[in-house]
């Protein structure tokens, strides 16, 4: 069986940074999960001693808290400020920028409407930066029967397909006298999409990996399933059944932004030497 990797997968700029903000800040707590990857949270706590806390309030004035790569609540950082927390922001650029997009544009008096799952953390953080409050949609059809402003502006999450935030955008245009529409999906995000919509298009079987929790993950592996129908979301390779490769020849894999290459390499040497043995 050929094993084949998307031309691009895995860590992303600001994973990467994150990940090295956080060895560099060795004995510090994150305030959330810092990526979607429990693994590579399990080697940042053993090796560097970095912990992990939910609750922004249980830092007190002089510890260091790391604030994760999807961003935080406006006020609850603010909070840590107040309490005299040394904030270290790992928040992904990427990230930062439609927080401030909502926050402008907000006070400028447009109406705010975010595409995106209101439960990720990402979100949450950035509907905080909306002065005048923000509407989270998962889809056009969700937009129906809202009264809205004649003036509207539209982010997306930075890891969802292009595809459904443009329908958002087709949905909008025609209903206001001014729709702002800003590309706020990543770009590691629209490279992984697209390497993983090539190699689905030829493989009979699709690997997608990453933690069950990440949402760039999720996307991955709904793009590779419209091609494949063999095709599996799996966090690492003990989730790995092998006879999902019964007949196939052509095993194609990718990986989430939040999935270190330490975790895909095992997945593949686990992959080549139950089928070549």
């Amino acid at each position: 069986m050929h094993i084949e990797l998307a031309e691009n997968y895995g860590f992303c700029f600001g994973v990467k940074r994150a990940i090295k903000i956080a060895e560099e800040n060795k004995e510090a707590s994150t305030y959330g999960a810092l990526i979607h990857n429990s693994k590579e949270i399990e080697r940042l706590e053993k090796d560097f001693k970095v912990g992990l806390t939910d609750d922004h309030k249980s830092f007190k004035a002089g510890e260091t808290a790391i604030v994760r790569t999807h961003g935080i609540p406006k006020k609850e950082l603010q909070e840590l400020k107040d309490t005299k927390v040394d904030v270290v922001d790992a928040t992904c650029p990427y990230v930062t920028k439609p927080q401030q997009i909502c926050q402008e544009m907000s006070e400028q008096g447009y109406d705010i409407i975010i595409f995106g799952d209101e439960a990720h953390p990402e979100i949450k953080g950035v509907k905080s930066y909306a002065t005048h409050g923000a509407i989270v949609v998962t889809c056009a059809d969700e937009l129906e029967g809202l009264k809205l402003k004649e003036k509207v502006a539209l982010v997306a999450q930075t890891t969802r397909k292009v595809e459904d935030y443009m329908e958002v955008a087709n949905y909008l245009i025609p209903r206001h006298k001014e729709v702002r529409v800003f590309n706020t999906i990543c770009n590691a995000t629209f490279e992984n999409q697209e390497a993983v919509r090539k190699i689905s298009q030829k493989a009979d079987i699709m690997i997608v990996i990453g933690g069950k929790n990440s949402s760039n993950t999720k996307q991955l592996h709904s793009i590779a399933h419209d091609n494949t129908k063999y095709s599996y979301h799996i966090e690492d390779e003990n989730d790995l059944d092998y006879s999902w490769f019964k007949n196939k020849k052509f095993c194609g894999i990718s990986a989430g932004a939040s999935t270190p290459d330490w975790i895909i390499q095992n997945v593949v040497n686990a992959i080549e030497k139950r089928i070549n043995s």
